[in-house]
């Protein structure tokens, strides 16, 4: 640089270094280095005195073992053979202005390599070590601890955090302690962000920012493997009061729905960002439904390919559909939670209802339930609002004690009470005439009923072979539900008949009304039937109790 001032004849009292990495304290060390002056390379300072002999020029050109060779040889022999010091180096090139001279020496990047390659190493001397010990519990200090190093890869900035997880997926680092490490990271650099913001009150928008950029880089290292449902749903609850990317958001709304069925109601229970709306966010579970439903009918597709190939047993999809029952319970819970908010619109509430298929619910009291909850938060619905938010609910599904509620609910519109009444007296008839085994055959008829021309192919028979399973388990399942039921009306007849004779007269009063409501529609040869049937019924009950009681009490 002087030869070049003195050639152009320009002024020799003044030479300015532009962007000199580290400062005037680094020149000062590359001045000592010059003059023969000892000073200590250490952690902390080699990236600077590094990035300084490359601008300086000090290359074994000019003289062997010169500045650069020194810092290399510090680097390859000291930093880098540490997970720890490595960490420290790369910290170190965050400070260093300009940033882009330690890049240019590739410094970061030899950091980010020996960070991945220890971690898998310490990862593999652990393993061995375990085996050694043939599993026997000691001690866990820091050096036994699989993932010691997540404390300190926290204090990376988050390129360079990104930078050093791509690094150990790329060598091998299990996914667990990726996860963990991702986990910890997101929790340590958001709080940190937060106690920034109570401190020195930086401008909202750059905090927002921040936390958009640690967000979206996190979510876009997350591996294959499954991530705990609590942190997906906290990092989504985040996301979305910082708007973060579209695509960012899809994604985590899709690893959700890859586990919903093992979600909590609390979980999905989403607070709303804008000011009024409905209370929860009810498009945010939408999406996830539809994920999971996508999932599981890919998931059955798939099956039904295999099992017709390979010409395996007919227990296909016992597994999505455990799933999807499980996911129409929690819908259900989920509907009953948000139903009495006034802002939530039937729409939404409708649609959330009808996305689920016919057989994601053995039972239909707690989808009644959660309807019954929306009509009395909303009475503001009127008659065809109410019908059309019934029509979802199968009166053939519902229990005894949810069918006597129906009864006596006066928010329900007249069909909804009547179409239950009439549900009531089939079953009542088929329990009286013994004919409770033909639902099951009917239904099992009508799937059976394929197409009349009888152009079926195998693949589609086997579909519909499948669809006939779902439904008779369904049902059979709705037949342990009645049968649980009657045992319980069973017991308390016994319990009835055994006690006072007050109560014995009650009884049969009452058992004698609630046969005689089978024929609240009237008419016909079968309700005439019924009746003759039950008068020898109740004929016959008397008669055992008049010989069951003592002479005493008449």
């Amino acid at each position: 640089m002087v030869a070049e001032m003195k050639e152009s004849s320009s002024n020799l009292s003044h030479t300015e270094l532009r962007d000199f990495p580290g400062g005037s304290r680094t020149f000062e060390l590359a001045m000592k280095f010059c003059y023969g002056i000892n000073f200590e390379i250490t952690i902390s300072n080699v990236v600077a005195i590094r990035c300084a002999a490359g601008y300086l020029e000090m290359t074994e050109d000019f003289k062997e073992e010169n500045l650069i060779a020194r810092t290399e040889t510090y680097l390859e022999q000291v930093a880098f053979r540490s997970l720890e010091k490595s960490v420290e180096v790369l910290c170190s090139c965050e400070t260093l202005h300009p940033q882009d001279i330690a890049e240019t020496a590739r410094i970061p990047e030899r950091c980010v390599e020996a960070i991945a390659v220890n971690a898998c190493r310490e990862q593999l001397v652990l393993g061995l070590s375990r085996l050694n010990r043939g599993n026997e519990s000691a001690e866990v200090n820091r050096g036994d601890s699989p993932e010691w190093w997540i404390e300190d890869l926290s204090a990376l900035r988050i390129d360079y955090y990104a930078r050093v997880v791509s690094a150990m997926a790329r060598t091998g680092l299990r996914s667990e302690s990726i996860i963990t490490s991702l986990m910890h990271y997101a929790q340590e650099s958001l709080k940190g962000i937060r106690n920034c913001k109570e401190r020195t009150k930086l401008d909202s928008g750059t905090i927002e920012n921040e936390q958009r950029n640690v967000i979206e880089a996190i979510v876009s290292l997350f591996p294959n493997d499954k991530v705990p449902l609590s942190f997906l749903f906290g990092m989504l609850r985040v996301g979305i009061t910082i708007n973060v990317a579209i695509s960012c958001r899809l994604e985590l709304e899709r690893r959700i729905a890859q586990q919903l069925e093992t979600v909590s109601l609390d979980d999905l229970l989403i607070p709303v960002v804008q000011e009024g709306d409905s209370m929860y966010d009810v498009d945010t579970v939408h999406r996830i439904l539809v994920c999971f439903l996508k999932k599981i009918k890919e998931e059955e597709e798939y099956d039904e390919d295999c099992c017709y190939e390979n010409e395996t047993e007919n227990l296909i999809g016992s597994t999505c559909h455990s799933s999807l029952l499980k996911v129409g319970r929690i819908m259900d819970a989920y509907l009953a939670e948000i139903a009495p908010d006034p802002c939530l619109s039937l729409h939404k509430f409708m649609a959330l209802i009808e996305i689920l298929p016919d057989y994601a619910r053995v039972m239909d009291d707690g989808l009644y339930r959660a309807i019954d909850m929306f009509l009395k938060g909303h009475p503001s619905l009127n008659e065809q609002e109410c019908q059309s938010l019934c029509k979802f609910i199968d009166t053939q599904k519902l229990s005894q004690e949810a069918c006597n509620h129906v009864a006596q609910n006066d928010r329900l519109p007249v069909q909804m009470v009547v179409r239950v009444l009439y549900s009531e007296q089939l079953r009542m008839k088929n329990v009286v005439s013994g004919e409770s085994g033909d639902g099951l055959l009917l239904s099992s008829q009508k799937l059976s009923s394929g197409n009349p021309s009888g152009a079926v192919s195998p693949r589609d028979t086997y579909a519909s072979l499948r669809r006939e399973n779902r439904e008779l388990k369904l049902e059979i399942s709705r037949v342990r539900v009645r049968l649980t039921e009657l045992e319980k009306e069973q017991i308390l007849m016994k319990q009835g008949m055994m006690e006072k004779s007050g109560h014995g007269g009650t009884l049969l009063t009452s058992l004698s009304k609630g046969i005689g409501r089978i024929s609240i529609f009237g008419g016909g040869p079968t309700e005439e039937k019924l009746r003759k049937a039950n008068r020898k019924s109740r004929s016959r009950l008397e008669r055992r109790t008049v010989r069951s009681r003592p002479e005493s009490m008449f």
